[in-house]
């Protein structure tokens, strides 16, 4: 049995705090069954990203680059949260502000109740028009073609893409600055699932730090910045997660201390 307590001081700035930001990353949602980008095992351990996750690879090969984004939303598609997410959600009834800011691109956090989700890196759940940019359901675009890009609906001349941020490109407009906004203002700030390296996003959690706020980092591994956290939760995010939040609700309930127990 591992038990993972902190500090006093630490239980009673939670006991007070009022807006929590939950920042997550692909190790989130490995446990629903999807494949993280990097890592041991990950997507781009075994497939190179300059080939499917550019602009530029959409031009040269638009063809394999959808079938390869079709495939993803299938497992998208049948993916379910699992308790972690589900725990990410119930923060917000105890806490009056809760954020969530997220890299991944699957919509589980939606789907597992939370209501305020910013998806910074854009969301495979939808299609892009490259042309004219209106949306359309992925499902939709790959009923009408699996193996090549659709026209789009509306301009007819434009092809469809899935509706995710590649490499090379901008953050979706003003996502980012909300993130800030809201991570400055954060009095929890927990982070979920992430390995820490990409950035801008990244930077979330030094500005977490500097802000003030209560910085938790739930991971299996340590990353280039577990050194900034008040609180790391070495363990899978849907055993340790669900705890904590329970932790938390008792906390602020009772103002009594408490021990997470991990066996």
């Amino acid at each position: 049995m591992i038990e993972i307590t902190f500090e006093a001081e630490i239980g009673e700035r939670l006991r007070q705090a009022e807006r929590a930001v939950v920042f997550s990353g692909a190790g989130l949602s490995k446990e629903s069954g999807l494949d993280t980008f990097r890592g041991p095992g990950g997507l781009w351990e075994r497939m190179r990203p300059e080939e499917l996750a550019t602009p530029e690879a959409f031009a040269a090969d638009p063809d394999k680059v959808w079938r390869w984004y079709a495939w993803r939303y299938d497992q998208v598609e049948r993916a379910e949260p699992n308790a972690a997410h589900y725990a990410v959600s119930r923060l917000a009834e105890f806490f009056p502000s809760l954020q969530v800011v997220t890299q991944n691109v699957d919509g589980l956090h939606q789907k597992a109740g939370s209501t305020e989700v910013l998806e910074l890196h854009g969301t495979i759940v939808t299609a892009r028009c490259t042309r004219c940019g209106r949306l359309e359901p992925m499902a939709s675009a790959i009923t009408r073609s699996s193996e090549a890009p659709p026209s789009c609906l509306h301009c007819e001349r434009g092809r469809m893409r899935p509706n995710v941020v590649w490499f090379g490109e901008v953050l979706p407009d003003g996502l980012f600055e909300a993130a800030v906004a809201a991570t400055h203002l954060a009095d929890l700030f927990v982070v979920v699932g992430t390995s820490a390296t990409v950035y801008p996003a990244a930077g979330l959690i030094e500005i977490a730090h500097r802000a003030g706020a209560v910085v938790v980092e739930v991971n299996v591994e340590a990353t280039p910045l577990s050194s900034l956290a008040d609180l790391v939760l070495a363990a899978p995010a849907g055993e340790i997660l669900p705890r904590f939040v329970d932790h938390l609700r008792s906390l602020r309930t009772s103002g009594a201390p408490e021990e997470i127990r991990r066996g």
